[in-house]
């Protein structure tokens, strides 16, 4: 299942929100690569890595997760992975992380990184 969540424009990205409380059980236990975006909502950078986001999320539905966190809802996992500027996108495959990306990404990076993991 896919949940739509809205960012600012009034558009709707194609990924799953994560949480402190729900990244372990999305994240670290999921059988599939997870490519997470920690990113805020007042980060004029990470809302152009939305669209790019929304269409990895929709090209890799049931090869890979793609989520999103709220840095600022969620300082937890942003400061475990230490995270320090956004967007950051970081890719796990077997609950560790096995990629980082800083700063804004293309569709091609995204899909080529991901792809490398499968």
């Amino acid at each position: 299942m896919i949940d739509y969540i809205p960012y600012e424009g009034g558009n709707y990205m194609a990924d799953i929100q994560i949480t402190d409380q729900t990244f372990d059980q999305t994240v670290l236990k999921s059988d599939k690569p997870v490519l997470v975006d920690f990113w805020a909502v007042w980060c004029g950078p990470c809302q152009m890595q939305g669209p790019i986001v929304e269409a990895v999320a929709k090209e890799m539905e049931g090869k890979a997760v793609v989520g999103k966190v709220n840095v600022d809802e969620n300082p937890g996992v942003a400061g475990k992975y230490g995270v320090m500027s956004i967007p950051t996108l970081i890719i796990f495959k077997g609950g560790q992380p096995v990629k980082q990306l800083v700063g804004v990404q293309s569709k091609e990076a995204l899909m080529s990184a991901l792809t490398a993991v499968i």
